[in-house]
């Protein structure tokens, strides 16, 4: 992600939130202690201090299958999620993340569930307790007007009505106001996507394009998205756009652009270079890990960050402001789909691991495309980086801090300059290659640069990333 500016917010329902849970479970299945027959409720939070009340335990999902309808002149979404996953416990009861929507009912396999609310959570209780290593089927019917979601320190995310449809965007929080899940991007699972809306508008999202369909004044868009992706990295835009569907390396390749922005104007001159940019970045980091490739770039001034939406970036309108190109944000955004939605985050204590990534390839891509080299803007980072700020547990209001992202190119090529080129790229694409499709931390890192290059690198990223004074230039 990069941002722009921060928005004006009220708070999202949190742990506070979470806890009332076993309230509303008292009239499911109970909330306390273990069941007589030994199975138990999945824990109501993920447990990451960053984003208290998100994501669910007792279970891992595997796959979304989700069908929803939108009509803007309402505001109104009707959907079904079909949910696939597999009980990591013996499970009683489970929650999905759910904001604001209204469910009607709840079928877990073949048979119907009860099921009630507690603000932003959906607690589940199937008719027969799921043993442990079980896989099961939960399917949720609801709809209502979807939300926002604003947090006083992270800012705005969430489903965001538009003049001429919805955006569904934001980290950490977007996937909860429009479908249930369990939303924290320690749980991947793969998507398949149909949404339909009025004739005449987009409905875009990630993955692979399927056919569409159309009846009675309605279109069915359709998306698939194959390889496991944390859900704050789904997205849904619907409007008027400028849709180009093609293909780069063999694989599908779709971009668009607000019908309201200039047809040959900055978003979309910078949106073009998407193919060139991606294979510069293969070059460095390893083969590109996903099915598709392309971009968003939508008109509504309240979105002033982009977002690296799995396969498909979306970019808000301020980064390309006095129609000047920024090809430098969209080498950022693509970085991250090896550096973030390849290899994911265990926990948003490690965002740096995201975004120091994808800010260095920002400094790659600009050495390459004729500007500064990377060393020079490592210099100039250097002089002007607040070595009190930590990019490892930055802390929850730091979380999109300048120490996460620049301090954290700093430490990234301090380790090259330390390990040489050689070692440095092919460390790179071992992380990739080795971490594809899941998630890890920090320390994972380090233990693989450190098997890679043959040497102890824990001192340099302790200096480069937590240490409170400025390293010594390596």
């Amino acid at each position: 992600m990069v941002r722009t500016r921060r928005t004006p917010a009220r708070s999202r329902p949190t742990a506070l939130a979470a806890a009332l849970t076993c309230v509303v479970a008292l009239f499911t299945a109970g909330c306390t202690g273990d069941d007589n027959d030994g199975f138990r409720p999945g824990a109501a939070d993920a447990g990451d201090p960053y984003v208290p009340g998100h994501g669910n335990g007792g279970y891992d999902v595997t796959h979304y299958g989700l069908d929803v309808r939108y009509d803007p002149s309402t505001d109104r979404l009707t959907g079904r999620a079909v949910i696939t996953a597999t009980a990591t416990q013996d499970l009683s009861r489970f929650n999905l993340d759910l904001v604001g929507l209204d469910v009607g009912t709840v079928r877990v396999g073949d048979a119907a569930a009860d099921h009630g609310r507690a603000d932003a959570e959906l607690v589940v209780t199937p008719r027969d307790g799921l043993p442990r290593g079980r896989q099961f089927t939960v399917t949720v019917d609801y709809a209502g007007v979807p939300t926002a979601v604003e947090d006083g320190s992270l800012g705005s995310g969430g489903f965001l009505h538009t003049a001429d449809g919805a955006v569904a965007l934001g980290q950490p929080d977007s996937a909860a106001t429009w479908f249930p899940v369990n939303d924290h991007p320690s749980d991947k699972a793969t998507y398949d996507l149909a949404v339909t809306v009025p004739d005449g508008l987009a409905a875009l999202s990630n993955g692979v394009p399927g056919p569409k369909s159309s009846a009675a004044g309605w279109t069915t868009w359709r998306w698939s998205e194959r390889a496991p992706m944390a859900s704050y990295l789904s997205t849904l835009v619907i409007g008027d756009y400028r849709v180009v569907t093609g293909t780069h390396a063999g694989r599908p390749m779709v971009t668009a652009v607000a019908a309201s922005l200039p047809a040959t104007g900055a978003a979309a001159t910078s949106l073009a270079r998407t193919g060139e940019i991606v294979d510069f970045l293969a070059s460095r980091f390893g083969p590109y890990p996903f099915d598709s490739y392309g971009g968003i770039v939508i008109a509504d001034d309240r979105v002033g960050y982009a977002l690296e939406t799995q396969s498909r970036p979306v970019y808000g309108p301020a980064f390309f402001a006095d129609d000047r190109p920024n090809p430098g944000v969209v080498a950022h955004e693509l970085a991250h789909q090896w550096f973030g939605d390849s290899v994911s985050l265990a926990r948003w204590g490690d965002i740096w691991l995201n975004e120091g990534f994808a800010s260095y390839a920002e400094w790659l891509w600009e050495e390459h495309d004729g500007g500064r080299t990377a060393q020079r803007n490592f210099e100039l980072q250097y002089a002007k980086t607040d070595w009190s700020q930590p990019s490892v547990e930055p802390g929850r209001e730091l979380m999109f801090g300048t120490a996460v992202y620049q301090r954290g190119a700093l430490a990234v090529h301090a380790l090259r300059r330390t390990v040489g080129d050689d070692t440095f790229f092919r460390i790179l694409r071992t992380w990739t290659a080795e971490r594809a499709a899941g998630n890890a931390t920090t320390a994972d890192l380090v233990a693989l640069a450190e098997r890679v290059a043959g040497r102890q690198l824990r001192p340099l990223f302790d200096a480069w990333l937590v240490g409170g004074s400025a390293p010594t230039l390596p």
